[in-house]
């Protein structure tokens, strides 16, 4: 993303003060959709005492820390460090912006749920789109950050759930 396009996207947002607080509001609504889902999940699972319920713990924390660790030695910056503008999401980390971990969380949940309920997988994934774009808008990831993730979360999926025997 190029530093004007950033800048004119921050201050086409904070031109309507009912803009910003609905991006903000979207950000927390589909953060804590997606997130409430997943306890939900494994819930019904042990409630079924479904044989995937420890694949369904596993492969995502194993991704979740696997990308954690390659943000942190990666260190990309985030647009409003590179472009000097305040993103209009709150947001005061410094690097750690590729891939955006909400993003790949977001994906590894709606892969995880697919397994066992393709429907409410891909409702999710929906979501997980929506997210991503809510994050570039927001000013807190670039759409390099938020493709990666989508890619990241997905082929952790696909390599826990598929690959692995």
């Amino acid at each position: 993303m190029k530093q004007e396009t950033y800048r004119n996207m921050m201050e086409t947002m904070r031109e309507k003060p009912r803009r910003v607080r609905l991006i903000q509001r979207v950000n927390q609504l589909l953060t804590g959709i997606v997130f409430f889902s997943y306890p939900l999940f494994l819930g019904t699972l042990l409630i079924e005492k479904s044989d995937f319920l420890l694949r369904a713990v596993i492969v995502p924390a194993v991704s979740f820390a696997a990308v954690t660790v390659f943000r942190r030695m990666f260190n990309a910056p985030r647009p409003y460090e590179k472009f000097g503008v305040p993103p209009v999401l709150e947001k005061d980390t410094s690097g750690k912006s590729f891939p955006s971990r909400h993003v790949v969380s977001v994906f590894l949940i709606a892969a995880t749920v697919f397994v066992h309920r393709p429907d409410a997988g891909i409702l999710l994934g929906i979501l997980g789109i929506i997210l991503g774009i809510i994050r570039v808008v927001g000013g807190v990831h670039e759409p390099r950050d938020v493709i990666a993730g989508m890619a990241a979360g997905i082929l952790c999926a696909y390599v826990g759930y598929y690959l692995i025997p």
